[in-house]
C-alpha cells in the first residue's frame, strides 16, 4: 500500500531514474566508442559516399558489440 501523501509516485520516480541511468550508460558507450581507432572503420562495415548523399552501415562493428554485449550479459546475470 503506497504511504500517504505519495500519491503512486515512487514507482514513476523509480523508473525514470533507471531511465535517466540507462541513458547516460549508453552515452558514455556512444562517446567511448567515437574514441576508438577502429570503431566503425573494420572490413565489413559499408561506407558509400556519393555527390550530397552519404551511408554508413557499420555491419561487423554492430556484430562485434553485440558479441561482447551479450557475453558481458551472460556473465553478469548468470552468476549462481
Amino acid at each position: 500500500m503506497d504511504e500517504v501523501g505519495t500519491g503512486g509516485m515512487d514507482g514513476l520516480a523509480r523508473w525514470l531514474v533507471v531511465a535517466g541511468v540507462v541513458l547516460v550508460l549508453a552515452g558514455v558507450a556512444v562517446w567511448a566508442l567515437g574514441r576508438l581507432p577502429f570503431a566503425g572503420r573494420l572490413p565489413g562495415d559499408l561506407v558509400v559516399e556519393r555527390d550530397g548523399f552519404s551511408l554508413y552501415v557499420p555491419i561487423a562493428t554492430s556484430l562485434i558489440l553485440s558479441l561482447i554485449l551479450t557475453l558481458v550479459l551472460n556473465l553478469v546475470l548468470n552468476r549462481r
